[in-house]
């Protein structure tokens, strides 16, 4: 069944590296439920690009490897000179499940919320320990910094409503502008919702590696915070 016709003009956004294993079926699957699935091959060596387009997406492509926070940059271009309404990311690794688009959509279309994040952490059992725990603290942390609770602040699989998205573009490189794009939206008054999601958890090796990742992310947060402090002393 289709999901195509909720009113709300819709695409999924799909960074991916590597992932001719995975990104067919993702993309088969989320298509059932958008008009437009937009796959951003950053500068993968392998058939990414070539399996993705066969599958039935928009493959854009960065020659060069630079980032989930460029690939982000790059689909919300995109989204927006094509005049989307929302923009949904999420993995290409086969993590997040296509069938919770529908639930972004919908809450979207229920709340207006401008930003809505996956949260995995009501079922935990099948998350990686080392994983939990990161993603217990800093989302406790980064809820306490924004002022407002989000209960998986390192979850990738979001909704951004595409008139928002000029103000948010991060300037973090990786997996850090997640974090940092939640700030910016924060920081403009705006509130962010949660919406549960499964999660799947195959054997592949993640792409985070935990101590490289939360040294960007506290870069991130301290660079952030010298910016803040920094513009608002301008003023």
């Amino acid at each position: 069944m289709s999901d195509k016709s909720v009113p709300v003009k819709c695409c999924v956004v799909i960074p991916a590296f590597r992932e001719d294993k995975r990104i067919a079926e993702v993309v088969r699957q989320v298509a059932r439920h958008v008009p437009a699935v937009i796959v951003i091959d950053d500068g993968s060596d392998d058939a990414t690009s070539e399996v993705a387009a066969k599958a039935g997406a928009v493959v854009l492509r960065h020659e060069v490897n630079k980032g989930k926070g460029a690939a982000l940059d790059t689909g919300f271009e995109y989204a927006r000179k094509n005049g989307f309404e929302a923009v949904i990311t999420m993995d290409g690794d086969g993590q997040h499940e296509p069938d919770d688009v529908p639930r972004f959509v919908e809450t979207y279309a229920q709340t207006g919320m401008p930003a809505l994040v996956g949260n995995r952490m009501d079922d935990r059992r099948n998350m990686p320990f080392i994983r939990r725990m990161t993603n217990m603290y800093m989302s406790w942390l980064l809820s306490r910094k924004m002022g407002q609770h989000v209960p998986d602040t390192q979850c990738g699989y979001r909704l951004y409503k595409v008139d928002m998205i000029p103000q948010v573009f991060a300037q973090s490189g990786r997996f850090a502008a997640e974090s940092e794009i939640l700030m910016r939206i924060s920081d403009l008054g705006l509130k962010i919702g949660a919406v549960p999601i499964k999660a799947v958890y195959r054997d592949e090796k993640s792409k985070i590696n935990p101590l490289r990742d939360a040294f960007r992310f506290f870069s991130m947060l301290r660079d952030y915070d010298r910016k803040k402090r920094s513009n608002t002393s301008s003023k």
